[in-house]
This record gives C-alpha cells, sequence and structure tokens, in this order.
C-alpha cells in the first residue's frame, strides 16, 4: 500500500504552505491588525499572538513575515507614517518652503484620527521602553528627516534632523499626549505658520 506523501518540515518560524494563503494581502491584514491592537493596548500589552488573533491567521505566519514583535511595531506606524511616499512630497521642487511642508506632513497624520491613535502608542510607549523609542528614532529621524536632510546637501544633516526631530515630536507631545492649552486647541495652520520658518532654517541654512 503506498504510504501518503509527508509534508517536509518546517523551519523555525516558517508557516505551512497553506498557511502563507495569499501573500502581501496577508502581510497587509497583519500590519493593519497590529496597528490597531498597538494603538489600542500599546506596545507593553499587545502581543504577537493577540496580532495574529485579530488578523485571523496563525502565531507562526507574524514571526514568518515580520520577525520579532518590535519589527511589526516599526512596520505598523510606517503603516501610518508612509516615509517613501511622503519624502518626495516634503522635498518638492527644491529647499524653498520645505520647512512649511515638513509641519504640514506632520501635522497632518497627528490630525487624522485614524493615524493619530497609533502615534500616540508610540509616542507614550518610547516614554518607558527602549524598543518603542527605537522604533520612534529610525522613522521619524532615520526613514524621514535624515533622508530629508541629506537631499538637501547641507551641513551636518543628521544634527539638523534631529533639531528638526526635537521640535515637531516637543509639539506632539505638548498637544496631543499632555494637551497642554492654548496649544492643544490651536489652529494647526497657526502652528505650520509659526513652526515652518524654524524647520526651515534648521534644514536649509549654512
Amino acid at each position: 500500500m503506498t504510504q501518503p506523501a509527508q509534508r517536509p518540515r518546517r523551519g523555525p518560524g516558517r508557516p505551512r504552505q497553506d498557511e502563507a494563503d495569499d501573500g502581501p494581502g496577508t502581510q497587509e491584514r497583519i500590519r493593519l491588525a497590529a496597528r490597531s491592537e498597538f494603538a489600542a493596548r500599546g506596545y507593553d500589552k499587545t502581543s504577537v499572538r493577540g496580532i495574529a488573533k485579530a488578523a485571523g491567521v496563525d502565531p507562526a505566519l507574524v514571526h514568518h513575515y515580520f520577525g520579532s514583535k518590535d519589527d511589526l511595531f516599526a512596520a505598523a506606524i510606517e503603516l501610518t507614517m508612509e516615509p517613501a511616499l511622503v519624502i518626495p512630497q516634503i522635498l518638492g521642487s527644491g529647499p524653498e518652503g520645505i520647512g512649511e511642508r515638513l509641519a504640514r506632513y506632520f501635522l497632518g497624520i497627528w490630525e487624522n484620527p485614524v493615524s493619530r491613535a497609533p502615534l500616540l502608542a508610540v509616542i507614550r510607549s518610547a516614554l518607558t521602553h527602549e524598543a518603542a523609542a527605537a522604533v520612534l528614532r529610525r522613522l521619524i529621524l532615520r526613514r524621514v528627516l535624515e533622508r530629508v536632510a541629506a537631499e538637501l546637501n547641507v551641513p551636518d544633516p543628521t544634527f539638523r534632523a534631529e533639531l528638526a526631530a526635537s521640535h515637531m515630536i516637543g509639539i506632539a507631545v505638548l498637544r496631543y499626549v499632555v494637551q497642554v492649552e492654548p496649544l492643544a486647541s490651536a489652529d494647526p495652520e497657526r502652528i505650520v505658520a509659526l513652526v515652518a520658518p524654524t524647520l526651515q532654517r534648521y534644514l536649509t541654512e549654512e
């Protein structure tokens, strides 16, 4: 009697073929579930198993596509910030007006309720968890601001990017996390008008 063929053994973290159903569609579902879970529960209380349950997949599939919880956290936040799409918009046709474009981008994602929730999670988590702080540094500083500054060919791009990041993150903490008045209820256009010249100076002046 012919024996049925056995499945090949899986390596660590590799899902079965029938678990890896629709590839990119599954990855996107996991990322969306992760963004929702991190936003609702914060970094510390969110687990890979909980994200897998929310996405309707096996936890091994989450590890297969994204690796560690930290990597998944980064992927979830990057889904909100979309640095690959926004950098060309921020750079525009040159350095003129880049401070305003950067301020509008940053405030725009914070003013949107859908993107604000996961960003609140990363800011709050970064205050108490080094892993979350590392994600914040990598995405806001290295994935966005350093790349913008480097494209402008100015001296000390890293230092300039850090100054710009400190300015914008400080606004985010006071306006959206601590909710200090009158900043918390100020018109975003007024904030852009006041902040843009400072960002412009950080990123473009010799």
